[in-house]
C-alpha cells in the first residue's frame, strides 16, 4: 500500500465515530434536536443520550450558572458565546482540530465570540423575521409593521416571541435608528411604539406550533425554520423579512466546562459536523447548516425553500444578532420591563 493510500485510510477511520460507552447529557432549544440523530449516535457509539430542552439562551445559562446540572453539551446562539466565555462556562474542546471540521464551510469557520472555533461546532443558521397567515392578510409581509402596527385583519391575532434584543433591534431599525444605540430619544420612541402596539397582540409567548396551524394565532415575530415547519402543516402561512431589518444568526454546540462526559461530548461535536448528520438536523429543524456536502442528504426542496431563500433586494437588510454594551443592555432591559408589564 502506498503512503498516500495509508493516509487516506487513516483519515477515513478518523472520520468514523469511535465506539464508546457511558452517557451524554445534551441541553438544547425545544424542538431543535432530531430524535433520529440521537438514536443513530447511540447506536454507532454505544453512548446513552439524554436530552433536556429550554426556551431561551437566558434560561439555559441561568441553569448552568446554578451548577449541579449534570449537563455536558449546550447549544448556544453565537451572540451569547461571549457571555459563556466571560464566566468560564465552556471547555476549550478544539472543534477546529476534530476530523469532521474539514467539512465546515469557510464562511462558518469563525463565529461571534469564537473566531477560531476553539469552543463551538456549528449547529444551524437562520433568520428571525415575521410569519403571517396570508389567508387572513394579503398585504405586504416584509415589514415589521406586522407586529408594530398590525393591520386590522390581524389585530388580536399577533404573537410576540419574548426575545428582548431581537424585538427592540427590529423596532429601532423600523424607526430608522441604529441597533444598540444609546440615544435616549430613539430608545424612548421604540418603547412608545411597542406600548402602542401591545393592545393589538394576542400574546407574548413561545406558542405551540398547533396554535398557528389551527389559526388561533395568525402572525408573529418568528424564526425561519419554525415558520417552514408551520407552512408545511398549513400552506396559508408565509415568512417575511422586514425590509427595515431582520435578524440573522447561528446556533452552535459547545461542551460545558464542568461536563462529566467530556470524551463522549467531543464525539458528539465531531459527529454533527459530518454531512449526513448535519443534514439530519436541517431536515428536522428546517434551518440551514454550515456543513459542505450536506446538500446531498437534505430533503428535496429544503435548500430553495421560501424560508431559506432571502429575496435579493432584502439581503442587505440583515442585522447580525448581538448583545449591546452593558449600559445599553440595561436600557433595553428597562424598556422590556415596561412593555412586559
Amino acid at each position: 500500500m502506498t503512503r498516500t493510500a495509508i493516509l487516506a485510510a487513516l483519515s477515513a477511520c478518523l472520520a468514523l465515530p469511535a465506539h464508546a460507552e457511558g452517557r451524554l447529557n445534551i441541553f438544547n432549544f425545544g424542538l431543535y434536536t432530531p430524535p433520529e440523530l440521537l438514536e443513530q449516535f447511540s447506536a454507532e457509539t454505544g453512548v446513552e443520550v439524554t436530552l433536556t430542552e429550554f426556551a431561551a439562551n437566558e434560561e439555559a445559562i441561568a441553569r448552568i450558572q446554578a451548577g449541579g446540572h449534570g449537563l455536558d453539551v449546550v447549544v448556544v446562539s453565537a451572540y451569547y458565546i461571549p457571555v459563556y466565555l466571560e464566566q468560564g462556562l465552556l471547555l476549550e474542546s478544539r472543534p477546529d482540530q476534530m476530523a469532521n471540521f474539514a467539512n465546515v464551510a469557510p464562511g462558518f469557520r469563525s463565529v461571534t465570540g469564537d473566531p477560531d472555533r476553539h469552543y463551538t461546532a456549528p449547529w444551524v443558521w437562520g433568520t428571525t423575521g415575521v410569519m403571517v397567515n396570508t389567508a387572513r392578510y394579503s398585504g405586504d409581509i416584509n415589514t415589521a409593521a406586522i407586529f408594530l402596527d398590525p393591520p386590522d385583519e390581524l389585530r388580536g391575532q399577533v404573537n410576540l416571541v419574548p426575545q428582548m434584543n431581537d424585538t427592540i433591534d427590529m423596532t429601532l431599525r423600523y424607526l430608522g435608528a441604529e441597533t444598540c444605540t444609546s440615544d435616549r430619544e430613539a430608545l424612548r420612541e421604540a418603547r412608545d411604539l411597542l406600548l402602542v402596539a401591545k393592545p393589538h397582540w394576542a400574546s407574548v409567548d413561545y406558542p405551540s406550533f398547533e396554535k398557528f396551524v389551527n389559526e388561533d394565532l395568525n402572525a408573529s415575530i418568528f424564526w425561519s425554520g419554525a415558520a417552514g415547519r408551520i407552512r408545511e402543516a398549513n400552506p396559508g402561512f408565509a415568512y417575511g423579512w422586514p425590509a427595515t431589518g431582520y435578524m440573522q444568526w447561528t446556533d452552535n454546540a459547545a461542551i460545558l466546562a464542568d461536563a462529566t462526559n467530556v470524551e463522549n461530548a467531543r464525539l458528539f461535536l465531531d459527529y454533527i459536523m459530518a454531512p449526513e448528520n448535519a443534514a439530519l438536523i436541517s431536515n428536522y429543524t428546517r434551518y440551514g447548516n454550515a456543513i459542505t456536502g450536506s446538500e446531498a442528504f437534505m430533503d428535496p426542496g429544503l435548500l430553495d425553500s421560501p424560508e431559506l431563500t432571502i429575496p435579493a433586494e432584502l439581503v442587505g437588510a440583515a442585522i447580525d444578532q448581538r448583545l449591546c454594551p452593558p449600559e445599553v443592555q440595561e436600557l433595553y432591559s428597562r424598556i422590556w420591563t415596561e412593555v412586559m408589564r
